[in-house]
């Protein structure tokens, strides 16, 4: 109670350091770097990472491009050439042209080198960068090419997808969370009591949001798909708390003439709420830290402690906002839309056994779909892209007029003599899918001694280390086709240089595939043991947190199961973070029902009235949390183009909603059937079986209570 009623005390200095603080906060969230490449979020001891490190730090090359040139004379692509390699952090631009150097008789070079890097009407140039894959200068020298180059110019490649990427998120992320805003506003205006109560909600959890985007400055730079949902995610998360504060001081207003009193005492009882419902939301975000994938690890932290500062601005900024707006607010209250459920929740108790059968009919196919999309998600990060977009236009044309959809790269050991180099080129030429694979040996072929060759050309494909062969494959990138295609070329390539390694998007991806689905069987079985423990320490229970993650567990599986019976494949890392998510932000409503069940069943009522009850008291609560997390998140769903963002904010949306359906009805029906198992495996639950059996009796061959 001392904190309260200092909140209360303090509430003016608590408003001046919230408002402060958002200096700062708008300054580190412009600092800080947002990521845009998925691949950067791999362990790092793998063979495709440590190579790109190898390429850079060898070789000077980190980003690789292909550049399609459509009718471009050749003497224009010469111009061109030497154009692009003016421009900062282009280390080599490698075609045709680079490797017939006028000591090397055209005639000696393969026909094959030729026919690969031209058509009727197309024209191919390799782009090495020195500089990472999604660095900024990177982009920025990718946005230099497409300027000096023309609608002639069509770039490819990972550091073309996340200049797309980048661009297309700055575009759309104001709009996301003015849309989370709106609908947010909407919601809380159609459910609450208040017609200025949302807009004092909003300040509060936008000053946490700030605050909570304004110190990931200190984690030196998030993922884009952080930065875009959890602005959003904590708007529909914590205004959960807010809700629990307004309704508790209404309550407390009710009991105490000063509405002082009345915010210290609200204050007091909602933080312990608070405090209960939050720990649960955090532990399905921090359950995302146990990916080895990073970008789990980067999304849990962020939401963590935005949920953390959610419940911190609930009980500090949020209340002193309310005493400085008391009157207006009070005198802008209206009746809640939201009728009395009391008979709505007797009539569903009366056919719990409808709803125990629904439940049993929705497991298979819900679990059937949920497995089957799980094994349907796309990992080609250049699908979450509109089809417009130039990245995607350029993958198009190089498929189309070169029949390349993948380019891997190989580092052989330097010192692998040149005629075991050329049998492993050949190995690999066989396999299938496989279009060519460009080294020295290729394009000197066997009559051409290495040494005729100028050093300028020789140091684009060889350093004192390694020697790099680029291989163009047939095959799309995460397709099965390409991840057999890696494995059997890793196959040739260790047969002839152990330390050898094959690196590129292709490789990369098929490392992604593999990690994230260990990753998906941890984050699940770490968020369902974690939130069993704390459901079963507040609920001080052993049957409970059974129930309660079937129930979540259910809707889990029938939102992430419906994409499949809808035909649709979701990106890779949505079903890995929306069963977390889902699980751990709305077992609070199941929470909230079978506190109160428990309650009423202990005071002393039966079976029936005590479920009764307690549906009747939840569901406008549930209602009002649900909606909210379906309006934050369902407007930013149909608006975005990116396809990531687009798809996890649906599932949250209809996660939201169905959710909220199962909690409903079902769970009712399930307190109903286990009410003896609950009764027996609930600390302070034993005596209610021995009170309920003293104060019975049988009358006309039926048990009712005494005072009956």
């Amino acid at each position: 109670m001392r904190f309260s009623k200092a909140v209360v005390k303090h509430r003016i200095l608590i408003l001046v350091i919230a408002v402060l603080l958002m200096i700062p906060s708008a300054l580190g969230m412009a600092a800080t770097r947002v990521n845009y490449d998925m691949l950067d979020y791999l362990p790092g001891d793998m063979d495709t990472v440590k190579g790109q490190e190898e390429l850079l730090k060898d070789f000077g090359k980190g980003a690789f491009s292909l550049i399609i040139l459509e009718d471009m004379p050749d003497r224009d692509a010469a111009d061109l050439a030497e154009r692009l390699e003016t421009v900062d952090h282009v280390e080599t631009v490698l075609w045709y042209s680079s490797l017939t150097d006028v000591s090397v008789p055209k005639e000696l070079l393969p026909d094959k080198i030729y026919e690969e890097f031209n058509t009727d009407h197309s024209t191919m140039m390799a782009v090495f960068f020195d500089s990472a894959t999604s660095a900024d200068i990177t982009m920025d020298a990718i946005r230099e090419i497409r300027s000096i180059a023309g609608k002639q110019c069509f770039v490819s490649g990972m550091s073309a997808l996340v200049t797309d990427l980048k661009d297309l998120c700055e575009e759309e992320e104001p709009i996301y969370v003015g849309l989370a805003v709106l609908f947010a506003t909407l919601a809380m205006l159609l459910f609450l009591d208040g017609w200025l109560v949302p807009f004092v909600f909003l300040l509060s959890i936008g000053m946490m949001i700030l605050l909570n985007l304004g110190s990931n400055y200190f984690l030196g730079e998030i993922s884009y798909i952080t930065k875009a949902l959890s602005a959003v995610l904590q708007l529909a998360v914590t205004m959960d708390y807010s809700i629990f504060l307004w309704h508790s001081y209404n309550e407390q207003r009710e009991k105490h003439s000063d509405h002082k009193e009345a915010m210290a005492a609200a204050i007091h009882e909602t933080l312990a709420s608070v405090v209960g419902s939050s720990v649960t939301t955090v532990a399905g975000f921090a359950a995302l830290c146990f990916m080895t994938f990073t970008l789990g690890r980067d999304l849990g932290i962020v939401m963590a402690k935005g949920v953390v500062l959610g419940v911190i601005g609930c009980v500090t900024v949020l209340p002193s906002l309310i005493l400085v707006f008391d009157k207006p607010l009070q005198k802008t209250k209206h009746r809640s839309l939201i009728p009395d459920m009391t008979k709505a929740a007797k009539g569903l108790t009366r056919v719990f056994p409808v709803f125990l059968v629904i439940f049993a009919a929705l497991v298979g196919p819900a679990l059937y779909g949920y497995n089957r999309t799980n094994e349907e998600v796309y990992y080609d990060m250049g699908q979450c892209l509109p089809e417009d977009m130039e990245y995607v236009i350029a993958n198009s044309k190089l498929s189309e007029d070169f029949n390349i959809a993948s380019t891997h790269m190989v580092l052989v050991d330097a010192k692998v003599p040149s005629g075991s180099v050329r049998s492993m080129i050949g190995e690999m030429e066989q396999v299938e899918g496989v279009k060519y694979v460009l080294g020295l040996e290729t394009v000197l072929g066997s009559r051409v001694p290495e040494e005729i060759l100028p050093e300028s050309i020789r140091e684009v494909l060889k350093s004192d280390k390694w020697e790099l062969l680029l291989i163009n494959s047939e095959y799309g990138v995460a397709s099965d086709a390409v991840n057999a295609q890696i494995d059997s070329l890793n196959r040739i390539l260790k047969k002839y240089d152990q330390a050898g390694m094959l690196i590129g998007e292709a490789p990369c991806m098929k490392d992604m595939i593999e990690t994230t689905d260990r990753d998906f069987q941890v984050v699940n079985t770490v968020s369902i043991i974690a939130i069993f423990l704390i459901i079963a320490i507040v609920e001080k229970s052993i049957s409970m947190p059974f129930i309660l993650i079937a129930v979540i567990e259910l809707a889990i599986f029938i939102n992430l199961g419906l994409p499949h019976y809808m035909g649709r494949s979701l990106p890779f890392i949505a079903p890995i973070c929306i069963s977390t998510i889902q699980l751990g932000a709305t077992v609070d409503y199941a929470i909230l029902m079978t506190t109160r069940y428990k309650s009423e069943r202990m005071a002393g009522s039966d079976k029936r009235g005590s479920v009764s009850t307690a549906l009747a008291a939840s569901i406008p609560s549930i209602i009002v949390s649900g909606m909210g997390l379906f309006a934050a998140t369902f407007g930013v769903a149909v608006y975005s183009d990116i396809d990531i963002i687009s798809s996890m904010c649906m599932l949250m949306a209809r996660g939201a909603m169905v959710s909220m359906l199962c909690v409903i009805f079902i769970l009712p029906s399930l307190l109903m059937l286990c009410d003896r198992l609950i009764c027996v495996t609930t600390v302070g639950m034993r005596k209610v079986k021995k009170k309920a059996g003293k104060d019975r009796k049988v009358t006309g061959g039926q048990a009712v209570p005494k005072e009956a």
